[in-house]
């Protein structure tokens, strides 16, 4: 019988006030992360009644924790951190430890917890290998997909303050991570997802633009090294910045709305025009102009794919995911393959997965992708956040589960509807294809326990009303 072995988990968005995973306080939306929030509670025990089916007890499975686990943009850090340890407090508790190894490939929204690692792990090689004087070696952006992990220092001390976890270690990859079956015949490959929307780009793309004969990198050492800095800024840090990030998050979710986005930036170009006069304009002309500006701004975000209702996938993002997957990743997994094997090319892999997130619409489906030896299931884990003050049926969270032979299925835990949440289990193949027998069997565990998949179907329903009536709150306020 197939077991679980890897359980991947994105865009949890630990902290913020409206991820379904982040505790409220009662009739409030304000965050009560000293205690785990019912959805959290609830997908755990899932999770642990799927892992207690496991035939083989000598293993426990590893967790994958693919971007946008922890909320540094849109919420104070300390929030962020005391909702990670109810996250573990459920998962990792004493004598009941649901994976014995977490992977954490940072996102967007926790890109610090990536450079708090890298710069941990470059200070301590020249400290190690480069006596003071000599000539330091360039950092490192990226980690190999298949090996030298990087300790994630934060998290890690973050967790070694509990009794029963001061040994563990927390590894972080970036921005691909990958596992190879014993035959190499076999690969599943973890990435967060930004880097197939072309806003994460912009310092590459504005260097194309200001200096003619460039071009955008082709590797993804060359893509995190140019853009790293203006990710981290403002999709990971912005929550530090005490009220100035609270109010940051108040426009970003004002710019849903399209009445509140014109008053809110009508009011801010008549502020600006008004206090920062420019020779030779009025101030009817300059708040014109600052107007223009701020909604061309403005457009960009509410153009994120997370933003997208109608599609999985916009055009956009679709045309990002093959340029990624058939550019620097192929490259990447190229370059490693003939490193890690000696062969030239990668056509002993028969069976490919690429596992992504942060569009926070879950979806499965397999793609010809060119350069790669056979078709690739591409599964998609959702989100845990509601965006929207109205239910978006195509917004959902899933968990993608792996056994050990990499096989992979993705367990659909819900989507936004107005009508009856369910949950099901989904799986990228051909049509008229037979399902995987890994597949067949997380089917056959969650339809013979209905009562469990119920209990949380009923939870996130609730949970999800709450928080888009909550948002529509904050949306219409004045403040």
């Amino acid at each position: 019988m197939p077991d679980i072995r890897y359980v991947c988990l994105s865009d949890m968005h630990l902290g913020a006030e409206t991820s379904l995973l982040t505790n409220l306080k009662v009739a409030q939306s304000e965050v009560d992360p000293l205690s785990p929030s019912p959805v959290l509670a609830k997908l755990v025990e899932c999770l642990q009644y799927l892992i207690s089916q496991n035939e083989d007890k000598s293993k426990k499975p590893i967790l994958v924790l693919n971007g946008d686990i922890l909320e540094l943009a849109l919420a104070a850090e300390h929030n962020a951190a005391m909702t990670f340890e109810r996250f573990i407090d459920l998962t990792m508790d004493q004598g009941k430890e649901l994976f014995e190894e977490i992977i954490y490939n940072p996102g967007n929204h926790d890109h610090h917890l990536w450079e708090s690692a890298r710069e941990t792990q470059y200070v301590d090689h020249i400290t190690a290998t480069k006596p003071w004087g000599a000539e330091l070696p360039y950092p490192w952006h990226v980690t190999n997909i298949f090996s030298n992990p990087v300790p994630a220092y934060f998290l890690t001390r973050l967790i070694q303050r509990r009794p029963n976890l001061n040994k563990m270690i927390i590894q972080t990859a970036f921005p691909n991570f990958g596992l190879l079956n014993q035959d190499r015949t076999r690969c599943v490959i973890f990435h967060h997802g930004h880097f197939i929307e072309s806003v994460y780009l912009l310092m590459s793309i504005l260097k194309t633009m200001f200096f003619p004969g460039s071009e955008i990198p082709k590797d993804i050492w060359g893509i995190q090294k140019e853009n790293f800095a203006w990710i981290d800024f403002l999709w990971s840090t912005l929550g530090r910045s005490g009220d100035v990030g609270k109010g940051v998050g108040r426009i970003y979710e004002k710019l849903r709305n399209p009445k509140q986005t014109r008053r809110l930036l009508t009011n801010l170009a008549n502020g600006l025009a008004a206090r920062y006069d420019l020779p030779g304009w009025g101030d009817r002309m300059e708040a014109k102009l600052l107007e223009l500006a701020f909604n061309m701004v403005a457009g960009a975000i509410e153009n994120l794919e997370r933003s997208i209702s109608d599609t999985v996938l916009s055009e956009d993002a679709e045309k990002g995911l093959w340029a990624y997957v058939e550019g620097p990743l192929l490259k990447q997994l190229s370059e490693e393959w003939q490193r890690i094997t000696g062969e030239v090319d990668i056509s002993r892999l028969n069976k490919l997965a690429f596992i992504f997130g942060h569009t926070h619409k879950p979806f499965q489906e397999d793609l010809n992708f060119s350069g790669y030896p056979g078709w690739v299931d591409v599964y998609n884990s959702g989100g845990w956040v509601v965006d929207t003050v109205d239910s978006q049926p195509l917004h959902g969270g899933a968990v993608i589960l792996i056994d050990e032979n990499l096989e992979a299925t993705s367990l659909r835990m819900y989507n936004e509807t107005n009508d009856k949440y369910a949950v099901s289990v989904q799986e990228a193949r051909h049509p008229g294809d037979q399902p995987g027998g890994f597949h067949t069997r997380m089917a056959r565990l969650v339809n013979g326990s209905p009562s469990l998949w119920q209990a949380f179907s009923d939870t996130v329903a609730r949970a999800v009303n709450v928080r888009e009536q909550n948002l529509r709150a904050r949306i219409n306020s004045p403040s």
